[in-house]
């Protein structure tokens, strides 16, 4: 097995040797070689009744990254909760308005007058 992963690693890095540093963060560009990894190192795995994932795998994946892909940032915004005072504003205001529309909807039907 050891050898195995050895070879996808080097078809990995013969695949990467097109991609220009510009494109290293770009998913469309390197999805084949990367998917190209993961799947030789996966079938190779099942072709000798190992494991998947196993440590052999993890570190070539890991590998990968610290190589080629740990310039990468998220380019979408990451999210976070929001603070416990706006959160906890978020929460009350609609529990503190159900009452109130519960009194309007009540005294607007006890008014007498027939709706068209």
């Amino acid at each position: 097995y050891t050898d195995i992963t050895q070879k996808c690693w080097d078809y990995f890095v013969y695949l990467m040797r097109n991609v220009s540093a510009s494109e290293l963060c770009e998913w469309r560009v390197i999805s084949r070689p990367y998917s190209e990894l993961q799947y030789c190192l996966e079938f190779a795995a099942d072709h000798l009744n190992y494991s998947y994932p196993n440590a052999l795998a993890e570190q070539y994946i890991f590998q990968s990254h610290h190589r080629y892909f740990h310039n990468c940032t998220l380019e979408s915004p990451v999210f976070f909760d929001p603070p416990e005072d706006v959160l906890l504003a978020m929460i009350i205001a609609p529990i503190c308005l159900i009452p109130f529309l519960v009194t309007l909807v009540i005294w607007r039907s006890k008014d007498g007058k027939a709706q068209a």
